[in-house]
């Protein structure tokens, strides 16, 4: 929706603030309501990216311990600047931080590799950020996103859904392994189970009654009930002697700190091509193209579309400095050590709230530079407490899966599959390869091999170069 009504200054113009129906104060309350929507993050992703090992049993920033306020005010800081940069640059109300699913996939299929250093794992999303990048300025992503069937795409972001609520809820202890059946219920009798469930049942109450925030509030209300508990109850830490105890307890260090940001340049750009080959890095990064990729293309239309921002072919204001933006964010994120950048969907709480403009990104990017002040806050916040914004994130990512007709077994098997392996494989590039081959091998069925797109087809080789390269380097020896 756009206005008739003149300029009232510089900022003003520049933001186009009059002329999209807006003011000043309407894009300064939408971009903090955009910050409390999405400012989880950095609290998620220092517990997701910060509290497991790479492939040589270091934590991230260095050391066999983890440093989740290092990582959450490297966190806060690139999501600041990409923010700011994004309101700046494309004018857009859509608000950057590090993604959730992304941020899981370097975690579990890049880092956790043997041999692989979280330098090396940085590295691999600074090439994807460039290639991006590229894509975007070649206008080559027309032709990457032909090629791939919209329903796998689809089936993508559904998996990744899948998965991250199963991390969520093995992290938590709400499931566990068992040998009898693979998985099984926890031990529910614990009170970190509990404070889990408190924060999981609220999440699910507010998102119910669409209140701005519900992911925030869980946490913090699940928070303050774990510090009431372990100051109390003294639980402690969970270990083999005391199996009922918070996968990370509440700790006290302080409020306000200097920031520490010297995670940012530890990035090694070609250290995986010597640790894991070029054909699993070449996957890896495809992986990560796609899931970032496609992501951010859906994200910025449908925040255009609760803003009114489309135009009749459906497509928002300033689609390239979008995407150039974006591209740019995976890019920071590998140099920042905090994963790759993308663009928050959660940004339509803030247009929900009257944001119009590229201010409000702006007014968020500033919110989370504050936060930086305040990483020492992170350590107070116990897995089982943050666990529960995982769960109900991949709810509303698997609701992605309404768009997959499933009565055409041409795109429901390939989707299928994709969407059921990740998580039982723990690996979200696993899901992908079983998707793509699935799809080639279902057209071929059906004598549809003309259907298949020729980059499909490289990829599909590719993938099947990946599943097999380990049994042949058996077979031959090497």
């Amino acid at each position: 929706m756009t206005s008739t009504t003149a300029p009232r200054g510089a900022l003003d113009r520049y933001f186009r603030i009059s002329e999209r129906g807006s003011t000043v104060g309407t894009e300064i309350r939408g971009g903090l309501v955009t910050f409390f929507a999405m400012s989880y993050i950095v609290v998620l992703n220092p517990l997701i990216i910060g509290t497991s090992a790479d492939g040589t049993g270091q934590f991230l920033g260095g050391g066999d311990a983890p440093n989740l306020g290092m990582i959450a005010s490297a966190t806060a800081l690139i999501a600041g600047v990409m923010s700011i940069l994004m309101g700046v640059v494309a004018n857009f109300p859509l608000a950057m931080a590090a993604g959730l699913g992304l941020n899981a996939v370097v975690t579990y299929s890049i880092a956790g590799l043997p041999g692989v250093t979280w330098a090396d794992a940085m590295g691999v999303i600074v090439i994807e950020g460039l290639l991006i990048l590229v894509l975007v300025l070649t206008g080559f992503r027309e032709a990457v996103f032909r090629a791939v069937p919209t329903p796998l795409k689809t089936a993508i972001g559904a998996g990744i859904g899948l998965f991250i609520t199963l991390i969520g809820l093995a992290n938590a202890g709400f499931v566990t392994g068992d040998g009898a059946t693979i998985l099984a219920l926890g031990n529910l009798g614990t009170w970190p189970i509990l404070v889990f469930v408190v924060g999981l049942v609220l999440a699910i109450v507010l998102h119910a009654r669409h209140v701005k925030g519900a992911i925030l509030i869980s946490i913090l209300v699940a928070t303050a009930l774990a510090i009431i508990l372990e100051n109390t109850m003294h639980i402690g830490g969970r270990a083999e002697d005391n199996p009922g105890g918070f996968n990370s307890p509440p700790t006290f260090s302080g409020v306000v700190a200097v920031p520490d940001f010297s995670l940012i340049g530890q990035f090694d750009l070609l250290g995986s091509v010597q640790n894991i080959g070029i054909v699993t890095l070449v996957l890896l990064v495809f992986t990560l193209l796609l899931a970032d990729f496609f992501d951010t293309m859906g994200t910025m239309v449908a925040i255009g579309g609760e803003a009114g921002l489309l135009d009749k072919q459906g497509n928002p204001p300033r689609t390239k400095q979008i995407l150039v933006v974006d591209s740019l964010g995976a890019v920071a994120g590998g140099v920042g050590s905090v994963s790759s950048n993308t663009a928050f969907v959660e940004s339509t709480a803030g247009v929900g709230d009257g944001a119009r403009t590229g201010l409000a990104s702006v007014v968020t990017g500033i919110a989370f530079l504050l936060s930086t002040l305040f990483a020492p806050l992170v350590a107070l916040v116990p897995y089982e407490a943050a666990a529960p914004a995982l769960v109900l994130v991949g709810f509303l990512m698997l609701t992605q899966v309404a768009g997959i007709d499933w009565k055409d077994v041409e795109v429901a098997l390939p989707a299928f599959l994709t969407i059921v392996i990740m998580p039982f494989t723990y690996s979200i590039a696993d899901g992908i390869g079983a998707g793509f081959i699935a799809f080639i091998v279902v057209k071929l069925a059906r004598g549809k091999a003309r259907d298949i797109h020729w980059l499909m087809w490289l990829v599909g080789a590719l993938f099947v170069l990946y599943f097999t390269i380990e049994p042949i380097r058996a077979l031959i020896g090497a």
